[in-house]
């Protein structure tokens, strides 16, 4: 759970006037911070596409390549990756692309595949693994209603945007806010679980909310942050701080400002959108905090019912504009996000590559789509995983 990063202090990049928003008539320096992107993966077995608990043998035999930029996830069915910071979207693309290709070739070697989906689509054979982690195991033992049946793996796909400091980082996550449910919706990417379609876009936002803590984060300066923070360790709510899972947190052993909001995705080309799209919207927002200007509010209720909304339908149907309240097509909103994030993706070259991969998109289908579809043509699951395991590993 740890993206690597330099020593030095966070990047903050280019700067370039660009009008924020349609009639401010206004313009601020939008800003070129780092990005990183960790993405955890499912083991499955070739044979039965079951997970199976062989992250172990599988971060070994990587290891000697990736070193700290491949470790373990929760269960022994999960892998994670991790990226080094990065101003430059080409870059980033090229490292995550590296990743995949040589955690497939070592998963290769244990007879196991590489998959990117946010929940398990063939059940488990056996019971799975809790990795032999103290941490984890504690873990495991105080919230073992969280857990389970230790069948039940949730992998995710998380961006981290470069701060000067914690303070920055929650004012980012204040303005932030409003634009996290649509890019859950992008990215959903979990319609089965465990041998069913759930009828949801992303299931995995709903077995992930079973542990304390996941969902929008409160609105939060550095003295509240410390005080809640400090509070729900205390009181025996999470083990520790890194247990604190809102969709946006300020990390606690790097500079960033980390989104947590997406499912792993087995399509670069959508784990690349996400990290632009988030880097750009943050291009635009950091200068707006330091100009003193007040993020929007937001009624936590709605908030959390847009989050519902982008779990259950995607890219498919409605969603709902967390300020206004109005139900909105989840197209309609991601063509606002994308004119709000536009100085910074111009900032940082990427409009251009987010315009085209955002019309592939619209064209091919989520994430979730994709995995139905797999699914309809002769009805069975094994199709689907194959589907995710050549997709994850066509970089």
């Amino acid at each position: 759970m740890s993206l690597v990063v330099s020593t030095s202090a966070p990047h903050r990049g280019i700067r370039t006037h660009a009008p924020l928003g349609p009639g401010s008539g206004r313009s601020a320096a939008a800003v070129v911070p780092t990005m990183g992107v960790e993405e955890e993966f499912l083991l499955v077995d070739r044979r039965s596409r079951a997970p199976v608990g062989r992250a172990a043998r599988v971060i070994e035999a990587a290891s000697g390549r990736l070193g700290p930029l491949v470790q373990p996830e929760f269960f022994t069915a999960q892998v994670e990756t991790c990226t080094s910071p990065t101003s430059s979207t080409a870059v980033l693309r090229a490292e995550l692309a590296w990743l995949r290709a040589e955690l497939v070739r070592a998963a290769d070697a244990q007879d196991c595949l590489l998959v990117g989906t946010g929940t398990a689509v063939v059940p488990p054979e056996h019971p799975l693994t809790i990795t032999p982690d103290e941490r984890y195991r504690r873990m495991a033992v105080r919230f073992a209603s969280a857990v389970g049946g230790y069948d039940q793996p949730v992998c995710g796909c998380h961006v981290h945007i470069g701060v000067s400091s914690r303070a920055q980082a929650l004012d980012l996550a204040n303005r932030i806010r409003p634009w996290l449910p649509t890019l859950q919706a992008l990215s959903a990417n979990s319609p089965f679980d465990r041998g069913r379609d759930t009828g949801h876009a992303s299931w995995r936002a709903f077995e992930h909310a079973r542990w304390p803590t996941v969902g929008p984060a409160p609105f939060l300066d550095e003295a509240s942050y410390e005080r809640i923070a400090h509070d729900l360790v205390q009181c025996g709510a999470l083990l520790d701080r890194r247990m604190i899972y809102w969709y946006a947190r300020p990390s606690e052993h790097v500079p960033t400002l980390e989104i947590r909001v997406a499912d792993v995705n087995a399509r670069l080309d959508t784990v690349v959108l996400l990290a632009a799209l988030v880097r750009g919207l943050a291009g635009v927002l950091l200068p707006e905090g330091e100009e003193g200007r007040p993020p929007p509010f937001l009624e936590c209720g709605r908030l959390r019912e847009a989050h519902r909304l982008a779990a259950v339908h995607g890219l498919c149907g409605e969603g709902l504009d967390p300020v206004g309240g109005a139900r909105v097509p989840v197209w309609d909103m991601l063509e606002r996000l994308r004119e709000r994030a536009a100085p910074g993706l111009a900032a940082a070259g990427d409009l251009h590559l987010v315009d085209t991969m955002l019309d592939r998109l619209r064209a091919e289908g989520g994430g979730a789509a994709r995995q139905r579809a797999a699914h309809v043509r002769r009805g069975r699951l094994s199709d689907v995983v194959d589907s995710l395991a050549r997709t994850t590993a066509a970089v």
